[in-house]
């Protein structure tokens, strides 16, 4: 059995790997400093904790199940424990972008992170139509990178990314550049900035007068409609009305050098404000 030692296994994220984990072919040791989150694993799973020094001694995987804002912190004091050989694994690539990861090239680090269930899917259960987040019940895609080390090892670490993140569908292996490309450039910056304008806006309609559960449907309802179309789930055609609104109003919503979010310098701002 191959070990791992998980840290931060009752934080939000950690639960969810040490849950997925549990029953899966590797020996796995629980690290959590907060007693709420030892008190969590023990009584919703039977997982008891050890100390960071125990956990590591003799493990082959270290997953750090922490913020992004300490990874760094948490990476450098582990580092001297980590034996020759050992992968790191991170669960985003905001810190290893940043350098935040101990100069060691005897180590192996590989980073991995889900693209969460998609919008358009074929979940019928309720448990997995509401796993809007993934790794309970709904399948999901995911994405990993071989940062550093033996290329035998990818296949490892994209059987533990298997694990911590199932159901998996696809598995897309991507550089970290391409990774911080991905989020926080295309899904944090863009999409999510985008969703919260969407949001912005509809409250601006109902503070005009829209009845607020009409203007959610509405809103929400041409969302799947229009993303069907424009990602192309299926083929279709907007009316010469909507051609219309868009060429009139991307000028108006949008930056023309909007796309310079995805340029090194300011990708590295932006993760450089995460961590």
């Amino acid at each position: 059995m191959t070990t791992i030692a998980l840290f931060g296994a009752g934080g939000k994220m950690g639960y969810r790997l040490a849950s997925n984990l549990k029953g899966s072919r590797f020996d796995v040791r629980h690290v959590e400093v907060s007693e709420a989150g030892r008190k969590r694993l023990k009584d919703d799973l039977g997982i008891d904790t050890v100390e960071q020094t125990q956990a590591l001694k003799g493990a082959e995987v270290v997953i750090l199940a922490v913020p992004d804002t300490i990874i760094g912190k948490v990476a450098a004091a582990i580092g001297p424990l980590l034996e020759a050989g050992t992968m790191v694994v991170a669960l985003d690539a905001a810190a290893p972008f940043a350098g935040h990861l101990p100069e060691r090239p005897d180590l192996t680090y590989f980073v991995t992170h889900p693209c969460h269930p998609p919008i358009f899917n074929d979940e019928v259960e309720m448990h997995a139509k509401t796993d809007y987040f993934g790794g309970v019940a709904a399948k999901q895609h995911i994405v990993s990178s071989l940062m550093q080390g033996p290329e035998s090892a990818y296949a490892l670490g994209e059987e533990i990314a298997k694990v911590i993140w199932a159901p998996v569908m696809r598995s897309h292996r991507v550089t970290v550049e391409q990774m911080a490309l991905l989020e926080p450039g295309l899904s944090e910056t863009v999409c999510a900035t985008l969703l919260v304008v969407m949001k912005e806006a509809m409250d601006d309609v109902i503070a005009r007068g829209v009845p607020r559960e009409a203007a959610r449907d509405f809103l929400l309802g041409h969302m799947n409609v229009l993303a069907s179309v424009i990602f192309e789930e299926r083929p279709g055609l907007f009316s010469d009305a909507c051609n219309k609104a868009i060429e009139f109003g991307k000028p108006a919503l949008m930056r023309d050098d909007w796309r310079r979010v995805f340029e090194p310098d300011e990708l590295a701002a932006s993760i450089q404000r995460i961590t």
